[in-house]
């Protein structure tokens, strides 16, 4: 039986996930061996596999785990509708967009919400279901302009069909309008449209 290793060790979320889901992704049966460093990666990994409804076994090897995962011939494809943290989404048929209003996310310590934000927004390339557009406002539109760590995942989001929408308004108040680096300008009118006409993710 065919046999693949990924090392996920030191691999920040949600990587230890995203490269598990293409390892099994690239074969028709087989085991993958996912190797974490970490608790919080090893559960994450496991829950995924779980909703993919394969088999998983985890041993602790010294300092990090290995996980075992079995991918039998008469398993199904790894589903498009399950996101990289197993989390199910919804229909690939339900259009929606996300409305990011700051450049942090969640309440807590601001360089946390950063990297969540950051890992967000990576995290939405490796899903099938992408968003119609994703409209930055208020402080949002800081992650479009010059210096943003997130510009290049969200060029490539571009590149992947995602509209990238700044509100203009709120470029002006923060003097950005001519740092940006990704999308195009918006207005008002236009967010209320996308909001008001597709189900909406607010971060």
């Amino acid at each position: 039986m065919e046999n693949t290793i990924v090392d996920a060790r030191n691999k920040p979320c949600p990587q230890p996930v995203i490269l598990t889901k293409k390892a099994l992704e690239q074969i028709k049966e087989g085991r993958v061996i996912t190797l974490v460093d970490n608790e919080v990666a090893r559960d994450n990994v496991e829950k995924f596999v779980k909703s993919q409804g394969l088999k998983c076994s985890i041993n602790q090897k010294g300092n990090y785990f290995e996980l075992s995962i079995l991918k039998e011939n008469n398993a199904q494809g790894i589903r498009a509708d399950v996101a990289p943290e197993g989390i199910t989404c919804n229909s690939i048929q339900d259009d929606y967009v996300v409305l990011v209003s700051r450049d942090t996310f969640g309440e807590g310590l601001e360089e946390l919400g950063r990297v969540l934000l950051k890992n967000y927004l990576y995290t939405l390339t490796e899903i099938e279901n992408l968003p119609k557009a994703i409209l930055f406002v208020n402080g949002g539109v800081k992650l479009t302009t010059e210096g943003a760590s997130s510009i290049e995942t969200i060029k490539e989001l571009e590149d992947m069909g995602v509209e990238i929408l700044s509100c203009g308004t709120c470029l002006d108040y923060y003097k950005l309008k001519d740092k940006l680096k990704v999308g195009k300008v918006t207005n008002m009118y236009e967010i209320v449209e996308r909001t008001t006409k597709m189900r909406t993710i607010n971060l």
